[in-house]
């Protein structure tokens, strides 16, 4: 691939590097491309590239589209070097990660819903984000009845301050102050399922020795969530490449939400896969679909 950043031979190895879908829906071309970069990345580095079904969300998840999954990466002769790995097996990891946090005194219940949230929020001036307008800490310091339906969430002040300034690196875009405040108080563990995205990829990636955390340019602002977490459960910290977005010819990133077109149908059209992915690494793209700048 013509844009593969290069490392320096003194970094960590051997390099590992991992796509990580949901089963929730078909992949599109933008994951093939994800799943492409992060391939080639640890190939070129002579390391191992693995998948990694993201399945904790039951009521999204199907087996159906784990079945895909495998079947278009297959196609596409982007095979994983170690067996495929299912965040549902590593439900109790999770859950011992969440355990160290809360005997830290960071962790606090919420049981506010959306609407809950929304109101609040109407009330007065919200600090914003890149997820949009903050949780407003409503449950911070509340007494939280238990039986009722709750959600973890990170206390990200007293969490920043004990985990003191951090830093990440990014081998395209360069070193990065690792501000998680501009998120507020994320939430770890949800009321309808088991750890977050941000808990679960974190320790997933410790647990896989992920030297690389090769993804899109849409998660490059949640790195910094990521690195709170890896120093306050003494995680290694990996390096990062955040890889530029294939879009639509309205400019929009390719997005499950947005119906793009699905693999599996140029699959069981006949296309040739490995063809597709050889012209994706040249940079020919299909009609009306453009790459993002870096």
């Amino acid at each position: 691939m013509v844009f593969l950043p290069i490392i320096e031979s003194s970094v960590a190895t051997p390099v590992r590097t991992r796509f990580a879908p949901s089963p929730n829906g078909a992949l599109h071309l933008g994951h093939a491309f994800s799943a492409l970069c992060a391939r080639d990345f640890a190939h070129a580095q002579r390391g191992q590239f693995l998948l990694r079904i993201e399945d904790i969300d039951g009521t999204r998840s199907r087996p159906e589209h784990v079945q895909a999954i495998v079947a278009d990466l297959e196609w596409l002769e982007l095979v994983p070097d170690e067996p495929v790995r299912y965040q549902s097996e590593n439900v109790e990891r999770y859950r011992h990660a969440l355990d160290r946090l809360n005997a830290l005194g960071l962790l606090y219940r919420c049981t506010c819903t959306r609407s809950d949230i929304l109101a609040a929020q109407a009330l007065k001036p919200v600090p914003h984000g890149p997820d949009g307008p903050h949780y407003l800490g409503t449950c911070r310091n509340k007494d939280i009845d238990p039986t009722k339906p709750f959600c973890w969430r990170i206390n990200m002040a007293e969490a920043s301050a004990m985990s003191g300034p951090i830093q990440w690196t990014d081998l395209v875009a360069g070193t990065f102050f690792a501000d998680a405040m501009q998120f507020g108080d994320v939430v770890l563990w949800r009321k309808d399922a088991p750890a977050s995205y941000h808990l679960a990829a974190t320790v997933d990636d410790a647990a896989d020795r992920i030297s690389h955390v090769v993804r899109g340019l849409d998660l490059f602002a949640y790195t910094a969530i990521h690195r709170i977490l890896q120093q306050l459960l003494d995680l290694p910290e990996p390096l990062y490449w955040h890889h530029p977005l294939l879009l639509d010819d309205k400019g929009q990133k390719l997005a499950k939400s947005k119906s793009s077109p699905p693999l599996s149908a140029l699959r069981l059209a006949g296309q040739d896969g490995p063809l597709l992915i050889d012209n994706l690494r040249q940079g020919v793209l299909p009609l009306g679909i453009s790459l993002s700048s870096a």
